[in-house]
């Protein structure tokens, strides 16, 4: 029965908000095609800071600029108590959402699911977000050009994101 209620939601808030348009006497097909248009006109403007990232990201990886990097920065992982595996995770997700989650598959399915990584992999990608994609999808639908200070933070709270998951997944599961 849940299931059948489930496959009800969508039709019924769709029409729900059409019933109310036509009641408030709204053009809905107009009002409709004028939100495609905005949202057209904003994927046009955000598309090249995508692809950008993107292929960033792409040519970190197969450049092994990001093995390179994950070497150099072992010993300091280690001090905070992040496993070094996890490395490629860290560097990546505040560029790539789709890019560490297949890094999180590749460690989840190396090391396992409950083993320290595994987790620490699956709290570190829940714990912090893809900052550069969420600035430039977000700062270039609102038409700002100046981040200001919203990088720096976006950043240091990825950090602190991922010295917590591996905190957290150390003290629970040891």
């Amino acid at each position: 029965m849940s299931s059948t209620i489930l496959a009800l939601v969508a039709p019924l808030i769709i029409s729900s908000v059409a019933l109310f348009g036509l009641l408030k006497n709204v053009d809905v097909f107009s009002a409709m095609t004028e939100g495609a248009a905005d949202g057209l006109r904003t994927v046009v403007r955000i598309f090249p800071a995508l692809v950008a990232l993107l292929s960033a990201v792409y040519m970190l990886r197969a450049s092994g600029a990001l093995d390179a990097l994950t070497r150099l920065c072992t010993p300091l992982l280690s001090l905070f108590g992040i496993p070094p595996e996890t490395a490629p995770l860290i560097f990546l997700r505040p560029v790539s959402g789709s890019g560490t989650l297949g890094i999180g598959s590749e460690l989840i399915n190396k090391y396992g699911p409950d083993s320290l990584i595994g987790r620490t992999a699956a709290v570190m990608l829940g714990s912090t977000e893809t900052t550069f994609y969420v600035i430039a999808v977000y700062f270039g639908a609102a038409g700002i050009r100046k981040s200001r200070h919203a990088i720096p933070a976006a950043l240091v709270a990825d950090i602190v994101g991922f010295v917590a998951a591996a905190a957290t997944v150390r003290w629970l599961w040891g």
